[in-house]
């Protein structure tokens, strides 16, 4: 017996555009899918549209949070953050960049790791794609986006999917346009009812503390692709990937 994912039915039943399954005889080891094109966000995004296609993308992210219920999805815990980051220093430091660090350099990445579980884990939950960015969104003329690779959802803190798709690690924005489409968010998730935190300086700071997590697990991946799993192309994209970092820790004294 087969059954489509859970994820796959959590987001058809909030209205999103995710592939149809048409028909499957999976011991045979097909499926027949419906088809989202071939034209990624990433591949059409830019100045002039990026305004209605984040509002699209935004509308389909408020959708799929609306439905969200506890005890469906597996949990974004304590233990599911800190794995994601160690990523960093054990691929990225000791792998990538050739450092051994000391005690007192593993005990300062230790408190900055507390500080952002601390902040993340206090967020409220909601249903959460982790992976919601302009390589997993399809141009749609109708129901746009097509959204893909959504086969890790998991129930998380409500900034996380902001963060991937505001924090892209493959395209990057000037600071003051990801700061107005946050408060756009923002305002359009507390209309309906979504559980974000109330002050929007309080918000960007969830957002950002949580954009970080995910930006050092991705610097752990894209080393791990590279020299484990022999997939050098994510190494292109560690510069733009580093700059959120840097920028994102001075900006806070218990991150620097």
């Amino acid at each position: 017996t087969w059954s489509r994912p859970q994820s796959t039915n959590l987001l058809f039943d909030a209205g999103v555009t995710v592939p149809a399954i048409v028909a499957r005889k999976v011991e045979d080891g097909f499926l027949l899918l419906s088809d989202l094109g071939t034209t990624t966000y990433l591949q059409r995004i830019d100045a002039d549209n990026a305004s209605f296609m984040y509002s699209d993308a935004i509308d389909a992210l408020i959708k799929f949070q609306l439905t969200s219920q506890p005890g469906v999805l597996p949990e974004f815990d304590r233990a599911f953050v800190l794995r994601e980051m160690n990523l960093f220093p054990e691929w990225f430091v000791q792998r990538h960049l050739g450092i051994a660090m000391n005690d007192v350099q593993k005990a300062q990445l230790d408190k900055v790791f507390e500080a952002i579980c601390a902040n993340v884990l206090a967020q409220q939950q909601v249903f959460m794609h982790r992976d919601f960015h302009s390589r997993n969104l399809m141009f749609l003329d109708q129901g746009n986006p097509g959204v893909l690779d959504f086969q890790d959802a998991v129930f998380g803190p409500i900034s996380y999917d902001l963060g991937s798709l505001m924090r892209d690690a493959y395209i990057q924005w000037d600071e003051e346009f990801v700061l107005d489409w946050v408060v756009r968010y923002w305002q359009s998730a507390k209309k309906v009812g979504l559980p974000v935190n109330p002050d929007i300086d309080d918000f960007y700071r969830d957002f950002e503390y949580m954009a970080l997590q995910r930006h050092l697990k991705i610097l752990g991946i894209f080393c791990r692709l590279n020299y484990r799993d022999g997939k050098p192309v994510y190494m292109g994209d560690l510069p733009t990937v580093i700059d959120y970092v840097r920028k994102t820790a001075n900006r806070y004294t218990e991150l620097k």
